[in-house]
């Protein structure tokens, strides 16, 4: 019998009312046929790999419904739960339960009623990497109250099985994931591989394979909200969505090491409408970055540290157009990261990045509080190319704290050829946190204003509108913004 808190019980329910009237029509009407055999076949949730056939119950269609209770639960009526023990799992955090997360996927998803699928506290669960495919007929609460938790480093990876990815969400309309249990991505040992950056003599790396899986990926999927796990220990990014809409993460804990690579705590890319809101990340680079085709993204109230700060970036990868457009970051907490507010563009790219606020972010001994960087490189042979992604319209409001006397309070470092412009300053105070030399900050083909006194006076800004501005960068990301809407 699944037995539920009353807590759960009205967070679940909460979640339902929700999605219900956030979930898109053609997402609840989307018909699926079932299997003629008597074993359950996968129809929605498709392995990387073809997985080992988990044993199924003879009583297997009965356990998945909810017993009968004399006093029923009010999210009874609401939501179907699919505990995953009642499709095989063990739990045990050593079993491989994959087949029982897909089969209660699939069975949950073809409901035409909202469906829980159930993690249950107290057992950990061992999943290989897979695919989680919609849409759904309705939508879905994903429920982790245990510990999910992929193979144990890269040896344990089944060889034929792709190792950049773990758990894939794929072209999902309305799901919640949450709950109170633990994302476990397990990756020290992906960290420890020679290629990785740290590994080397001076920063360098030593050949050999060196992908490593995202944790949770959603991927052409919409009308998402991730809220209230703890997430630990990716092997790579934690969370990244890719060409979605309408998201929602919240109240979310992202651990890993300072000195892991790559552990990015939450990435978008090509993904619009998106709050990031009331969550602590520590890690191993970004807490927040943001790819190539974002749009109308709030990231608020944010605790980030130690980090590679909030990025906007990198950007024009590979002579790559970027498009980025109505950013806020608000009311927030850096602290002990090798940057704060950050814009980073490769050389050689082309595009905008426009109407970004940055505003009341209080910096606790960063470095680099403050930086623009459009010679991102992570190699010495990066040439110098003339094309550059366009920065214009970028706020800086109410930044105060301390910097890591190792770089200057801010880096405005803009293309030779492609300057930036109406860079504004507005209440910036930002003084040493080791002894009472100030550093002076520094400019390069950067035009802006202070709007009022700066600590430290900005005073290298240059004045006006330059007299070449890449007019077609503008238009083809504006014209790129007005497909997406349509």
């Amino acid at each position: 019998m699944v037995t539920m808190t009353l807590s759960k019980i009205f967070l679940l329910a909460f979640s339902f009312v929700s999605l219900f009237f956030f979930t898109y029509t053609e997402g609840r009407v989307h018909a699926k046929s079932r299997s003629k055999h008597s074993d359950i076949v996968s129809h929605v949730s498709l392995a990387l790999a073809p997985a080992p056939q988990a044993p199924v119950s003879p009583s297997y269609y009965k356990e998945y419904s909810p017993s009968p209770s004399p006093t029923p639960s009010p999210i009874q009526s609401i939501a179907r739960v699919y505990n995953v023990l009642s499709f095989g799992a063990v739990g045990d955090g050593v079993t491989d339960d994959t087949q029982a997360f897909k089969m209660a996927w699939d069975t949950a998803c073809l409901q035409n009623e909202s469906a829980i699928l159930l993690a249950p506290d107290d057992y950990s669960f061992m999943i290989q990497p897979t695919i989680f495919t919609g849409p759904c007929k309705t939508s879905l609460v994903f429920q982790i109250d245990g510990t999910i938790m992929p193979p144990d480093g890269p040896e344990s990876w089944p060889s034929k099985m792709n190792k950049r990815q773990w758990l894939v969400f794929y072209k999902i309309n309305g799901m919640s994931m949450q709950g109170g249990g633990v994302i476990d991505g397990r990756g020290e040992k992906w960290w420890n591989l020679p290629c990785k950056p740290h590994k080397g003599i001076n920063g360098t790396t030593l050949p050999g394979p060196c992908d490593s899986p995202v944790a949770i990926r959603f991927f052409t999927s919409s009308n998402l909200t991730v809220q209230g796990l703890r997430v630990k220990n990716s092997p790579q990014f934690h969370f990244r969505f890719d060409n979605c809409q309408n998201v929602i993460v919240q109240m979310l804990s992202i651990k890993s090491p300072a000195q892991s690579p790559n552990t990015d705590g939450i990435h978008i890319e090509n993904t619009n409408n998106v709050q990031i809101h009331n969550s602590v990340v520590s890690n191993g680079d970004d807490c927040v970055s943001i790819g190539a085709g974002c749009h109308n993204v709030d990231i608020k109230n944010i605790t980030c540290g130690p980090s590679h700060g909030i990025s906007i970036g990198s950007l024009g990868i590979r002579n790559s157009r970027a498009c980025v457009s109505n950013i806020t970051v608000t009311d927030s907490v850096i602290k002990y990261s090798d940057n704060g507010v950050r814009i980073k563009t490769w050389q050689g790219g082309y595009g905008s990045v426009s109407k970004i606020t940055f505003h009341n972010i209080h910096m606790e001994t960063v470095r680099n509080p403050i930086i623009i960087d459009q010679y991102y490189c992570q190699t010495r042979n990066c040439t110098n190319q003339t094309s550059s992604v366009y920065i214009s319209d970028i706020l800086y409001t109410n930044i105060k704290g301390t910097y890591d006397i190792r770089s200057p309070p801010l880096h405005l470092a803009c293309s030779d050829s492609v300057p930036c412009t109406n860079l504004r300053l507005s209440e910036i105070e930002l003084l040493p946190a080791q002894g009472q030399f100030m550093a002076n900050p520094f400019c390069w083909n950067a035009y802006g204003a202070m709007q009022n006194l700066t600590i430290p006076p900005v005073s290298c800004l240059l004045d006006g509108i330059p007299q070449f501005l890449p007019q077609n960068n503008i238009d083809q990301c504006q014209n790129n913004l007005y497909q997406t809407r349509m």
